[in-house]
């Protein structure tokens, strides 16, 4: 007999629409920056709150919306995210100051947060074991797809319209979402428990503290300034939601999870693999279009590699999974992404576009083997009543991951370019590659030595990437196991069960 809900693939389309409106946004956002900053009259300070306040809000909420999916419903909580995110997306299309922007990022990063838990809950409560890795690859085509696609959207709207297009692109996506989810998808949420309002606040609190010493390392460095205090706060914070959670009789987050072995090898590969891959976008598009001269639109263009074998890859994954097992796949497409940041390791100044495009191919193709494995064998063992909050772990761990890779390696390439600049460069001239472009107003020989310091410092951080890919490979291999099916019992054993 089916048992299989009937819309579970026009359900699956809604889960891909929803997570998408979040990718698009954010890829976009980075390619608006330039023009929306100049209309508005940015600060430096004002352009990372404008970043930096979104990923704030979005990191701290998630483990607090994604326990809310389980208790009210998930499918109320994603809609709820939705309208939210598209009603703040609208209203920044009249914003005209960066207090206005800023406080448009606020809530957009509210909605975010309740959506991205509910859509990954939703997708492995909906569909079973079997057919769940098919739908878990195509909902990571789609978001690839959209990390790919945002920057060259973002750059044709810039051209034809102006920055405020970025945003409104958001409401016509949310809409179609929104109805889509209101007449197709069923609702599912876990028993009811007890409310656990301080582990929401601790949670709140330390991962916003430490998701903003991240943001915060590059400038800062590990314990100058305020980042001492930001840092202990983090870790009282979180080592506080630990004990409590533990002692508590009825945990907003059930931490017995990471006991499981593909649960905590699933995180912490991931979270290894997000470290790695935290700053390609940020680095490769800088190569691009000051090292190749590509213009903004042209080097989302060349992004494209990237997309397409990811499908491949996800396709592949799919087609292995059942013969091979998640963990063989893992292991597989993890060191192919390696492979991938070895190889750019090799870039040079006059390296050109060729092999970049190759990376960018084996690093789509790892993934798309990789990534739906490890996050399919992670959630498979969260039980369907902590399907919202288990997710959130999930992207709560991948945030954390990503922040600290883009932090990391932003601030390698920072210091290696200072490092690999010529002796009496002027000051200015040191901080980064576009600060030395500018200076040189055409001087050839400092366009060069920008060039080559650039090339020679970005081989120094791939290789830092190399290196945390491999972990995850490593740590995946010895940690994560494949689950077997359980044997069919015998109606004599079935018998004996119900006596």
């Amino acid at each position: 007999m089916e048992t299989r809900n009937p819309r579970r693939w026009w359900i699956l389309i809604v889960l891909c629409l929803s997570s998408l409106v979040l990718v698009v946004d954010s890829m976009a956002l980075t390619v608006a920056v330039p023009a929306m900053t100049a209309d508005i009259g940015a600060s430096a300070q004002d352009t990372q709150w404008i970043l930096d306040s979104y990923i704030l809000v979005f990191a701290g909420l998630l483990l607090a919306s994604g326990s809310l999916g389980d208790r009210f419903g998930r499918r109320k909580v994603m809609l709820a995210g939705l309208l939210l995110f598209g009603a703040a997306s609208l209203a920044a299309t009249f914003c005209t100051s960066p207090g206005e922007v800023i406080a448009v990022r606020v809530a957009m990063g509210v909605g975010g947060a309740l959506i991205m838990p509910s859509t990954l809950s939703i997708l492995i409560t909906v569909f079973d074991g079997e057919e769940r890795g098919r739908a878990m690859a195509a909902w990571s085509s789609v978001s690839m797809l959209g990390l790919v696609g945002s920057p060259v959207l973002g750059g044709v709207l810039i051209d034809h319209f102006s920055w405020h297009a970025i945003f409104l692109i958001n409401v016509p996506v949310v809409a179609l979402a929104v109805a889509a989810g209101l007449t197709l998808m069923p609702e599912s949420k876990g028993p009811w428990s007890k409310p656990d309002p301080l582990g929401a606040v601790l949670s709140a609190a330390g991962m916003t503290a430490l998701v903003w010493w991240i943001i915060e390392l590059p400038q800062h460095g590990a314990f100058g300034g305020r980042s001492g205090i930001t840092l202990a706060v983090a870790v009282v914070a979180l080592g506080a939601f630990v004990v409590w959670e533990n002692v508590t009789s009825a945990p907003m987050v059930p931490l017995v999870l990471f006991r499981h072995r593909n649960f905590s090898g699933g995180s912490l590969s991931l979270t290894l693999v997000q470290i790695g891959n935290g700053g390609l976008l940020l680095v490769l598009t800088q190569y691009l279009q000051f090292v190749l001269g590509y213009s903004p639109v042209k080097a989302g263009v060349a992004f494209v590699p990237l997309a397409v074998a990811a499908l491949a890859g996800n396709v592949l994954g799919t087609t292995f999974a059942a013969r091979t097992g998640n963990r063989l796949l893992i292991l597989g497409g993890m060191l192919v992404m390696a492979s991938s940041f070895a190889l750019l390791t090799t870039v040079s100044a006059g390296t050109g576009f060729a092999v970049p495009a190759a990376a960018l191919g084996l690093l789509g193709l790892g993934a798309g083997l990789a990534m739906p494995a490890a996050v399919g064998a992670l959630m498979a063992t969260i039980p369907a009543e902590k399907a919202g909050v288990g997710s959130a772990l999930n992207d709560t761990i991948q945030q954390a991951g990503t922040a600290l890779g883009i932090a990391i390696l932003g601030s390698l390439l920072a210091s290696g370019f200072a490092r690999e600049m010529p002796a009496g460069t002027p000051e200015e001239a040191r901080h980064s590659i576009a600060g030395a472009l500018a200076v040189a107003q055409g001087d050839s020989g400092m366009v060069r030595a920008a060039r080559e310091a650039f090339t020679a410092s970005m081989s120094a951080t791939f290789t830092i990437s190399a290196i945390g890919v491999l972990a995850a490979a490593l740590l995946a291999a010895l940690v994560m196991r494949d689950s077997r099916p359980e044997p069919s019992a015998t109606p004599a054993q079935e018998a004996e069960l119900a006596a």
